[in-house]
């Protein structure tokens, strides 16, 4: 019975990492749709969510069916409660890549990023991509060095979100309202593509170190 159980657990944590690394993909998939207008990619992204929401249903049942039937403590506990959590939020992730391309093929073949914030947003979008990349690596390997990293690089997403917006609101800035409410879906996706990777990541030093809000990514 205990070897089923750990077979289980070891499927858990395999399809946590199927989610990240779809994730990673989808995103890095997204920013080359958006910055070239390239429509096929942009469908490709949106058709393959499906595969991270059909992982995310798989692992929560897995994962509720262990603690009804097998009362889990301590440290598996931790990791079935950490793994309905961090599912979730790679489900999001997954969706806030689709988004971004739905906008892109929505406005394809003309370019989503106005002129004016284009640097901007590109930088945005670059560090969506590294963030993507370092949930990977956390996933793979549990080191919270990423967790780290994942911190600082949304904190400047954060910086450029509020550089844009501020621009945005700015009546000096030349771009028509509807070029404003793409950029704003559009920089409010990148932006919340990162607070769900630190959000993960803190749960992921949870399922570590036992403890909620650890100063190792704090």
């Amino acid at each position: 019975m205990r070897k089923l159980f750990m077979a289980e657990m070891e499927a858990v944590g395999d399809q946590l990492l199927e989610m990240a690394t779809l994730v990673n993909r989808a995103m890095k998939q997204a920013r080359v749709a958006l910055e070239t207008q390239d429509l096929r990619l942009a469908e490709a992204v949106i058709t393959q969510d499906a595969r991270i929401d059909y992982l995310q249903n798989a692992l929560d049942e897995r994962s509720i069916e262990l603690l009804l039937l097998q009362s889990p403590v301590a440290t598996d506990l931790r990791v079935l409660i950490s793994a309905l959590r961090v599912s979730s939020s790679m489900e999001r992730m997954g969706d806030l890549a689709r988004h971004v391309s739905a906008l892109t093929r929505l406005r394809h073949p003309d370019p989503l990023i106005p002129e004016p914030s284009q640097v901007e947003v590109q930088e945005m979008a670059e560090l969506t991509v590294q963030i993507g990349e370092r949930l990977e690596q956390l996933m793979t390997n549990y080191d919270l060095t990423h967790g780290r990293e994942i911190v600082k690089l949304n904190n400047e997403i954060d910086l450029l979100h509020t550089r844009i917006m501020t621009c945005v609101r700015d009546d000096e800035w030349k771009i028509d309202a509807r070029q404003s409410q793409d950029l704003t879906l559009l920089v409010m996706r990148l932006e919340r593509f990162g607070d769900h990777a630190v959000s993960i990541s803190r749960k992921i030093a949870y399922l570590v170190t036992g403890e909620w809000e650890p100063p190792v990514i704090s």
